[in-house]
């Protein structure tokens, strides 16, 4: 696996480092506070980030969180102190490995196979719920140009939806984009009408 190292400790990074690269992983990127990590890590996209808890800047749930959320890649947090408010926060930040130091390689590596093989569970489900949330925008746009091409020309819904549909196919543009244009059309229509209502 490609993974980012972030300690503040220069000597524990390096065994980080080294036990990373026994295990046939590479490191990728490695940094020494939070800010850094943060965008050293977004730039260069790795499979895993290994993150020390106390950092300067930004700690290492909240790197954690942002990576994670952002779809960058999994978080592993390293810590020397397992205190429940860590791992409260480290839960809500979405992290699925924890570790505390001194750590042992082969369990680091479990813990980032774990974490990765989650990440990528969760970012598909990411995917899948952006286009449930994009069909359901495409078919409430539809209803309602359907809607008002009923309304305005006298048709029933089978044919306001054909008519669509046809549009679609004849431009090669998809069902959202042609119920766009309906609407907007319908808008710059009626908005005469708005201008006269006002002026009354």
């Amino acid at each position: 696996m490609r993974v980012f190292v972030a300690e503040d400790e220069y000597l524990v990074r390096e065994e980080i480092k080294a036990s990373l690269i026994e295990l046939g992983h590479i490191v990728v990127g490695e940094a020494s506070d939070g800010n850094t990590a943060l965008n050293l890590a977004k730039a260069v996209k790795p499979d895993v980030a290994v993150l020390d808890i106390r950092m300067q800047g930004k700690d290492g749930i909240e790197v954690a969180r942002e990576l994670v959320k952002g779809g960058i890649c999994a978080a592993v947090l390293l810590t020397a102190y397992a205190l429940p408010e860590f791992v409260q926060r480290a839960t809500e930040a979405g992290v699925f490995g924890f570790l505390t130091k001194p750590f042992d390689p082969k369990a680091l590596d479990a813990a980032m196979k774990i974490a990765v093989a989650r990440f990528n569970e969760f970012r598909k489900l990411q995917e899948e719920l952006s286009e449930l949330e994009e069909e359901l925008a495409t078919r409430k746009l539809v209803e309602r140009a359907k809607g008002l091409i009923m309304k305005q020309y006298k048709l029933s819904e089978e044919e306001a939806y054909k008519l669509l549909q046809r549009r679609s196919m004849e431009t090669r543009k998809p069902m959202r984009e042609i119920a766009e244009a309906v609407l907007m059309t319908f808008d710059l229509l009626e908005e005469p009408k708005k201008e006269a209502k006002r002026k009354r």
